[in-house]
């Protein structure tokens, strides 16, 4: 047995998912580590966001006098019975005492006549309506009464609870100490994420992160320097940590012989659970070390995000002595099938936005190292254990990562791949702060049968009809043979290939991709650049079997672009805009149109309607053409698609 062998760890457990927080929160309960924290004393100006620990009580009443509660005269009620606009009642001098709101009420008098129903008649006063006792007037402890209960404990603080805490004269305050959560980052592959990286080396975000959620749950964080893989540095940074609530490390919590998490935890606490069935973030480690609970989280920023808001939020908000605040759930229908393992609870990322009369959800690629698919996902799908997979067309619920009613804000863009749609989605922002574009990169072939489905507003598309030269038009027809759809250009774009600076191969065109010596990466099945090579392909009589790398398929044009960058591939078929961003040669292959595909029902939606205005926004023309490669006098340009022929806008 070799070294590496011998500190190779299997999981202890593989439970699911409710039954190991259960086993993890039981022995922390049994500890007193799962109670609320301590009470501490701050200012009631600065407690927003604070939780009480224990009551607090008005120490004045609100308001704490008889205040008249309009511009006007204070009078004795009985003074004014009878007026009316009919028979005015004249008040002497000494029946009335002029008042401002907010006045103390004077002596002698019990209610306020508003300054509308007051004439002036020399030192008399004239009233056209009469009062009863106590009108117009807020009485003493009208808000609330000295003694009485404001917050009782628990309770998170909010802006009104600040003014509500100072009127009624409490100036300190009793709240529960922030938690303290300790993040320790490890493995000797991990630098910091300023440093200047190398093949291998792995910025270190993950704790920051989590470090940000932790801030707007209302706690406090400590991130310690990344800690090599090494058992005994990993254990001191351990030990000689200050004191803290929860214990979280990074990466080292899998199997692997550099996966040292399980067995620090053992040596300096104990572990409870060590596997969770649930994808991704499976080897989630669960224990206390000391005195203090404990996470071991994955790496992967997927998995890390996932396991952190699973474990750590509940136990976070009980020691504050508050249930987290609930997520919105909606019902959405999935666009496309998506498969599982059957065992496992799986926590797929998606889109969301509203199309038509249904909420759709289009799930994002699930690579547990993909943090951008946080960036980009409304909220989680969750496939239960029980099952295989969710099918095209099912209706699920999503648990959101914001507010139900940004979904009828999002624009869902489903088809090609274009860099230009980037920029769309950051000027359409700028126009609306409240609008934003949603998108799943899934081929233009998917784009169209989407908009069939009834599942986008819009298809991106660039699909050569190799029988008439023209683009989209054809294959409109052909999947939307019933439906009115409006054809909006973005831009016509350059189509080649990208290649290594200098183009070592010495690669010149299509006919070179049948070389032994070059590899090569494709598009997925569907997309338009797929189309467009294989189009090449039949021109120039190369056989798809000749390729090596004809199958090997990437979604975007910037996946083809970092392939061929980071050599994975010396050549692959992609817009100019993508060559230059990685500073790749290009060799010209085509121009062609990439087109907006928009069902009629969707064309004069508001929403829909400021992705077209955008469209004619100069800046945003110049920010595409700055990109390389896009020829852009005919953005904008509309054709109509109609059952059985096209007609112009």
């Amino acid at each position: 047995m070799t070294p590496a062998d011998r500190h190779r760890r299997v999981y202890l457990t593989d439970l699911p998912l409710e039954d190991a927080f259960a086993r993890w929160t039981a022995a922390l309960r049994a500890r007193g580590l799962l109670r609320p924290l301590e009470g501490e004393v701050v200012d009631a100006a600065d407690a927003y966001g604070r939780v009480t620990a224990e009551p607090v009580a008005a120490v004045r009443s609100v308001p704490h006098y008889h205040a008249a509660a309009m511009d006007g005269i204070a009078v004795q009620a009985a003074d004014t019975f009878g007026a009316s606009e009919t028979t005015p009642v004249r008040l002497h001098p000494d029946q009335f005492r002029p008042v401002n709101t907010g006045d103390p009420l004077p002596d002698g008098t019990d209610a306020v006549i508003m300054i509308e129903d007051v004439h002036e008649a020399g030192a008399e006063a004239e009233i056209i309506a009469s009062v009863v006792p106590w009108q117009h007037v807020r009485l003493a402890g009208e808000d609330v009464v000295a003694t009485e209960l404001l917050l009782p404990s628990n309770h998170r603080i909010e802006p009104a609870d600040v003014g509500a805490l100072l009127a009624a004269g409490v100036q300190r305050v009793r709240v529960r100490r922030r938690p303290t959560v300790l993040f320790v980052p490890t493995g000797s592959e991990i630098v910091p994420a300023a440093a200047e990286l190398r093949p291998g080396e792995i910025p270190e975000f993950n704790t920051a992160m989590l470090a940000a959620e932790v801030r707007a749950w209302g706690g406090a964080v400590v991130r310690h320097p990344v800690v090599p893989d090494d058992v005994g540095r990993l254990v001191a940074a351990l030990r000689e940590a200050g004191p803290c609530d929860l214990v979280v490390t990074m990466a080292g919590a899998s199997a692997g012989s550099h996966d040292y998490t399980a067995e620090v935890f053992s040596r300096l606490g104990e572990v409870l659970v060590h596997g969770v069935a649930i994808r991704p973030g499976k080897p989630v480690v669960l224990g206390v070390v000391g005195e203090t609970a404990a996470i071991g989280l994955p790496g992967y920023p997927v998995s890390a995000a996932l396991t952190f808001d699973l474990f750590a939020r509940p136990v976070f908000h009980a020691m504050l002595g508050i249930a987290p605040p609930e997520r919105e759930r909606v019902r959405a229908t999935v666009v496309r099938k998506i498969h599982s393992t059957a065992g496992v609870d799986e926590f797929v990322r998606v889109t969301v936005a509203r199309v038509g009369d249904r909420i759709v959800a289009a799930p994002l690629a699930r690579g547990a190292g993909l943090v951008t698919s946080l960036v980009r996902s409304h909220g989680w799908l969750v496939i239960p254990r029980s099952s295989e997979g969710v099918e095209a067309g099912a209706v699920a619920d999503v648990e959101l990562r914001g507010r139900a009613t940004e979904i009828d804000s999002r624009v869902m863009v489903v088809g090609s791949h274009d860099v230009a749609l980037d920029v769309l989605a950051d000027f359409l922002r700028r126009a609306d702060p409240r609008a934003s574009l949603a998108s799943a990169h899934v081929g233009s072939l998917g784009g169209l049968l989407a908009l069939r489905r009834g599942e986008a507003h819009i298809a991106g598309v660039h699909l050569l009809d190799d029988q008439t030269g023209e683009y989209n038009v054809s294959y409109v027809r052909r999947y939307l043979p019933d439906r009115a759809v409006m054809l909006v250009t973005l831009a016509e774009r350059d189509q080649g290939l990208l290649v290594a600076p200098g183009n070592p191969k010495g690669i010149t065109g299509v006919a070179d991709l049948a070389r032994p010596d070059v590899r090569f990466v494709n598009r997925q099945r569907g997309a338009g650049t797929r189309v467009l090579l294989d189009y090449e392909l039949r021109r120039g009589n190369v056989a798809a079997e000749q390729i090596h790398g004809y199958d090997r398929e990437v979604y975007t044009h910037m996946a083809v672009a970092i392939a061929v960058a980071t050599k994975a591939a010396d050549v692959g078929l992609g817009i100019l805009a993508a060559a230059r961003a990685l500073g790749l040669a290009f060799i010209p292959v085509a121009r062609e149109r990439f087109d907006l595909a928009i069902p009629k029902e969707h064309v004069e939606s508001p929403l829909v309607q400021q992705v077209l205005a955008v469209l004619e926004n100069a800046e945003f023309r110049q920010a595409v053409a700055a990109l390389g490669g896009y020829d852009l006098s005919r953005t904008g340009t509309r054709v109509r698609i109609v059952p059985g022929g096209s007609a112009p806008p």
